[in-house]
């Protein structure tokens, strides 16, 4: 039988540094799908409230903070970060753990470099901290969130991980040569 060794998505890739901006692997622990069913969102959010603290956020938005996350994943989809929510059955729920590589990007460059890659405005006026997009990074799909005003918090489908790493670093790269 083969010896399997544990890795994270990043190991070996991350962490990169050109000019003021900085890529490192983020581990958020668990990663949870919460899907409510029709009509069953507040109920969701309530329940989520009570044993969590943190209820479901409005479309395009993260709620709870570094330790314990809900972000808006998409239409009906919210994913739990850094908790596994107890059992709730007004909604789908799955275990998304290994199924996504999560990074962090930041630095007084991070929105230029991101602005390569991403097709949405990243103004502060337009995504503001506390936003949350399920947009593309280059041509992979991804879920990105502004947590603070000079940090971006990308997720990208585990298989995609070098790939996602590779777009940043070409990104990073030009706009470090440019500011430089």
């Amino acid at each position: 039988m083969a010896d399997l060794i544990a890795r994270t998505p990043f190991e070996g890739i991350l962490p990169l540094q050109f000019g003021s901006t900085t890529a490192t692997e983020l581990d958020f622990g668990a990663v949870t799908s919460v899907m409510p069913f029709r009509g069953r969102a507040d109920e969701v959010s309530e329940a989520l409230e009570k044993t969590l603290g943190i209820a479901l956020p409005e479309a395009g938005r993260t709620s709870g903070g570094d330790g314990v996350r809900i972000i808006w994943a998409g239409m009906g989809q919210y994913f739990v970060l850094g908790a596994r929510p107890a059992p709730l059955p007004s909604a789908a729920v799955t275990d998304q753990t290994d199924a996504w590589a999560s990074l962090k990007l930041e630095g007084s460059d991070a929105r230029a470099v991101l602005a390569r890659l991403v097709p949405i405005d990243l103004g502060p006026e337009v995504f503001s901290v506390g936003h949350a997009a399920r947009t593309l990074l280059g041509h992979m799909n991804c879920i990105l969130m502004r947590p603070e005003a000079a940090r971006y918090d990308i997720m990208v489908f585990r298989s995609m991980a070098g790939s996602a790493a590779h777009e940043l670093e070409r990104a990073m790269r030009m706009v470090a040569a440019r500011v430089a």
